[in-house]
């Protein structure tokens, strides 16, 4: 299957074409790989000029690559032969190598996982814009670079990387310690000028950051699409000629466009589906034949591609065996519930899942509240007796417990700066928060046992270090508490404690006995992002534009949504 890209020559002369194949936020679905590396032998058999690329977030997501932070993915991609990936967020969650995932001990290195990983591959991990916060400079560390200068059907390819902006607060902030993100589209262009001065003829950037459209009919058409998608202002942000293509991520959206000249493609996540460029080289320039997103076959007996019937790769079903026969076991194991009907996941709305997680943790923990954050839930819980497989799919991330001491007007503040924003919505556990639109804005008033909450009372609150240590924008960063005032605890991981809690309830489980629509959790004035007043205005005016212009975000879910370890 493996065909890497050929040594750097000259160019060749003549009217070329080359193909792009490019994935993204795979989160550890190794068990995609093995079809997806069928249909690029395929591709490979009739375009030889054929490079394969990931836009980032390969790692981080399943038993099967968690359980060795990553080390299937690389044995996978080196077998299906990628030239090169980009460094997503969540590179960063698995810490230093080995079970802690945060520097605990002195020597510990908070990147070390993602160095070992970088290490063991056969093709370049880049990154052009995270610098050391101190220096400026790029991180020192093996196999990591901005830019890659391969060969394909006898072009010159150079190959950049970057990471979307909001890194910093979508890994763990222990991990990201002492780097800095640099804006993209500046990071790009000089990489990509660096490329050009060193003979590239086409230029690709793979970037860990995305948007989504809804129709993939016409490359132009951008009605469909979210306006506001980050990857979009990047490449209206480019000097028009240094970048010949995108090869975009993060969001787990779908592009196949056109933006300020520039091809964007993008394909979902969880090695669901890949996108496809071809690119005709001539001495007149580049010319993009842009594909909509293509699908993987679910009964791939029935399926072809190119002509051809497609084949799971033998030698990609051997490269990930060892991770697979690791997982099983560990998968296997009963947690001693039976779940009545599946409790499903919302990542922007109240849900019957972060209910129950939340209950669970607050149980745990022993705390007045709990909350969890939408961006942690990535699946459903299925019907029937309960797993640890199951539960490790809805909630992979290997978070600890932080205990946080406030007051609970500082609780509303917390809850209320989240309903004004965009991010997954707080699952609470403990109280009622009720938000209204005041005189000043957005007020939210908590509710216990039916009486209101004195907004001086104290209260303990369980929630994930990765929120009470900045996560998510910041939450309880924000508020400006003192340091005794956040207490991070060590193991069990909250996925454990919740297992460890449902095994002494036993019994059965069912979505109504978390989640009542009619009396929910969170009573809001309007769908988030709430906006009050003349921001209600405001909004609304942005979203009358947006109709007409580019049209409202879509997020398509995963055909998994087994997660990541940390959140996205």
């Amino acid at each position: 299957c493996s065909a890497p890209p050929a040594p750097v020559g000259p160019a060749a002369a003549g009217p070329r074409r080359i193909t792009i194949v490019a994935t993204t936020d795979l989160h550890g679905h190794v068990e995609a790989l093995p079809v997806l590396a069928g249909y690029i032998d395929n591709l490979r058999a009739e375009r030889p000029g054929t490079l394969v690329v990931d836009s980032g977030d390969m790692f981080q997501g399943t038993l099967e690559s968690n359980l060795g932070e990553g080390d299937a993915v690389v044995a996978a991609y080196a077998a299906i032969g990628y030239a090169a990936a980009a460094i997503g967020n969540h590179e960063f969650d698995f810490g230093p190598v080995g079970p802690s995932a945060v520097a605990d001990a002195p020597g510990d290195d908070p990147r070390g996982a993602l160095k070992a990983r970088a290490a063991e591959a056969p093709f370049p991990l880049l990154m052009s814009n995270v610098v050391d916060a101190e220096s400026g400079r790029p991180p020192a560390w093996p196999n990591v670079v901005a830019t890659a200068l391969v060969s394909a059907g006898g072009v010159r390819v150079g190959l950049v990387g970057a990471t979307s902006e909001d890194t910093p607060v979508t890994t763990m902030p222990a991990n990201f310690a002492g780097l800095r993100v640099e804006p993209i589209a500046p990071a790009l262009a000089r990489a990509a000028s660096d490329l050009r001065a060193r003979g590239a003829e086409v230029v690709v950037a793979l970037v860990h950051a995305g948007g989504a459209c809804r129709r993939f009919d016409d490359p132009d058409d951008l009605s469909s699409c979210d306006a506001e998608a980050e990857i979009f202002s990047v490449a209206r942000a480019l000097p028009p000629g240094l970048v010949d293509a995108i090869a975009a991520g993060h969001t787990h959206g779908a592009i196949a466009h056109r933006v300020a000249g520039i091809p964007i493609v993008q394909a979902y996540a969880y090695g669901r589906a890949f996108s496809r460029l071809d690119l005709d080289v001539t001495d007149g320039g580049v010319t993009a034949h842009i594909a909509p997103p293509h699908e993987l076959c679910v009964e791939v007996d029935d399926c072809t591609y190119e002509g051809r019937p497609v084949r799971p790769s033998a030698a990609v079903e051997a490269a990930i065996a060892p991770a697979v026969r690791r997982a099983a076991a560990v998968r296997a194991r009963p947690v001693g519930v039976d779940v009545v009907e599946p409790i499903q996941r919302a990542y922007a709305a109240e849900s019957a899942l972060g209910n129950l997680f939340a209950d669970l943790m607050r149980e745990y923990a022993g705390t007045d509240v709990a909350l969890t954050n939408g961006g942690g839930l990535r699946a459903d819980l299925p019907a029937g007796p309960l797993t640890y497989g199951a539960l490790y799919e809805a909630m992979p991330f290997d978070n600890r417990f932080a205990i946080v001491r406030l007051r609970a007007r500082d609780l509303a503040r917390v809850i209320a700066d989240n309903l004004r924003g965009k991010r997954g919505i707080l699952s609470v556990s403990g109280v009622r928060a009720i938000a209204a639109c005041g005189a000043g804005g957005l007020d939210v008033s908590l509710v216990r046992d039916g009486e209101p909450v004195d907004p001086d009372a104290p209260l303990t609150v369980a929630t994930s270090d990765f929120l009470a240590t900045g996560g998510d924008g910041g939450l309880f960063r924000n508020l400006g508490l003192p340091p005794d005032a956040i207490e991070l605890r060590g193991d069990p991981t909250i996925r454990d404690a919740m297992a460890e809690r449902l095994r002494a309830r036993g019994g059965r489980l069912a979505p109504a006995d978390v989640f009542d629509p009619a009396r929910p959790r969170i009573g809001l004035p309007s769908p988030r992002p709430v906006r009050c007043g003349a921001q209600a205005a405001d909004a609304g005016a942005a979203a009358r534009s947006g109709e007409s212009s580019g049209g409202r975000p879509h997020r398509r879910p995963g055909r998994h949504a087994v997660g990541a370890r940390r959140r996205r």
